[in-house]
């Protein structure tokens, strides 16, 4: 079960930060919003929430998933691809060592937190325009130093997937959530695969905490699908995360 999650509010520079996603400007004031409802949710599900304060200097901040790599027992913090987002990383080690005596700290190569997904015991990790071999690599030594299995997914020729996760999630019970581009990936062999219909390929980056889904709001066909599986499903609404090139996941570091 999870219990924590580092969260951070969109700064009044979010607008600034990088993204290809042409859906226009963001309405930070909306972001807020939306960011506080996230909160909620997360608490919802059982989560204790470590609230950190806005960084105006770091535009794409809130994202707080692509700065490290937490499991139960481990953390280690990575070397995000964009330079303009390697300063992010200095504030969550010193909250990160609250919960782990050992951090290990990325010395070469380059990895987004949303480029990668553990699904049990097993690691996958994107190959992106954020994630380098050489940064691949390392966290897969890491991680089998630790008792973890690895594989990694080269998306570099997918432009629609900005990470994997833009494209991929876990819902435990043996399951992914898949974006119809990485169905049928070796990979992914052996998973049940819920594909989602390409007008709601957003929706693919859904994420489970504890008892419940949350679902970017508006994807209806997603949502039905998950709730026959089950699934207890909290929409959220993401549009001004989305973009910023965002989702779900990336809005939280959770353990």
């Amino acid at each position: 079960m999870l219990s924590q999650a580092i969260v951070r509010p969109p700064a009044t520079t979010f607008a600034q930060g990088i993204t290809t996603a042409k859906l226009g400007r963001p309405d930070v004031d909306l972001a807020l919003l939306q960011h506080e409802e996230y909160c909620q949710a997360l608490e919802q599900c059982g989560l204790d929430l470590i609230r950190l304060r806005a960084n105006p200097n770091f535009p794409d901040s809130t994202f707080v998933e692509d700065t490290a790599i937490v499991t139960e027992t481990c953390a280690l913090l990575t070397r995000p691809g964009a330079p303009s987002r390697m300063g992010e990383v200095n504030g969550i080690a010193s909250i990160l060592g609250q919960f782990y005596p050992e951090l290990t700290i990325m010395k070469a190569g380059t990895l987004d937190g949303g480029d990668v997904c553990q699904a049990e015991e097993h690691f996958f990790i994107g190959l992106s325009a954020r994630t380098n071999e050489r940064g691949a690599q390392q966290l897969v030594g890491w991680l089998q130093e630790n008792g973890f299995t690895a594989s990694c997914v080269d998306i570099r020729g997918l432009p629609e997937l900005l990470h994997l996760k833009t494209g991929l999630s876990y819902l435990g019970d043996n399951r992914l959530v898949l974006h119809e581009a990485l169905a049928g990936h070796e990979a992914f062999k052996g998973f049940e695969q819920i594909v989602p219909q390409p007008e709601e390929a957003y929706a693919a980056n859904c994420i489970r905490v504890n008892d419940h889904v949350l679902l970017p709001t508006g994807y209806p066909q997603l949502e039905t699908t998950l709730q026959k599986r089950g699934y207890t499903v909290i929409t959220l609404d993401m549009s001004e995360f989305r973009k910023m090139d965002g989702g779900l996941s990336c809005l939280s570091l959770r353990f």
